[in-house]
């Protein structure tokens, strides 16, 4: 079982965060922009929430575009290094998408399933029984209810 709070950080040290609350779920995105902001196939998203998120050194240098659901999104990074720590929505949407691989013990993540399934790239498999979404999902109580069943805090 997973403790709090969980730290993070980028590559070089000089951003550091805790979440102090568990996620709200997680899942593998596999949207275009995760495909460019990581130069990766997907990007494994732990969804907490913004008030649970505190930067505990160093400040996050933040980054805006158009997201392939059409709305403004956020990227919080390191200024130094380039490793980005978390997306969220522009307005905030009181959630951020952390990148499960910023955390120092990704031991406990483990995705519900896949969103953005119709991009994703052709030699990906996805997981047996896992969740499944062509793209955003309107509503995701399904991965919520998913996540909170698996019992990691």
């Amino acid at each position: 079982m997973a403790r709090l709070p969980q730290v993070g950080g980028c590559m070089c040290g000089a951003l550091r965060y805790e979440v102090s609350a568990p996620p709200l779920m997680i899942y593998n995105c596999h949207c275009t922009n995760c495909q460019k902001i990581g130069g990766t196939a997907f990007n494994t998203s732990v969804i907490v929430t913004e008030a649970s998120l505190r930067f505990t050194r160093g400040e996050p240098a933040r980054v805006e575009w158009a997201a392939d659901s059409g709305s403004t999104r956020c990227g919080l990074f390191c200024g130094k290094c380039g490793s980005r720590i978390v997306n969220g929505g522009k307005p905030s949407t009181g959630v951020y998408s952390l990148r499960a691989g910023t955390l120092d013990d990704t031991s406990w993540v483990q995705p519900v399933g896949d969103t953005y399934t119709r991009s994703a790239q052709p030699w990906v498999r996805f997981m047996e029984g896992g969740l499944r979404a062509e793209t955003l999902p309107e509503d995701f109580g399904v991965f919520i209810a998913a996540y909170r069943a698996q019992g990691r805090f």
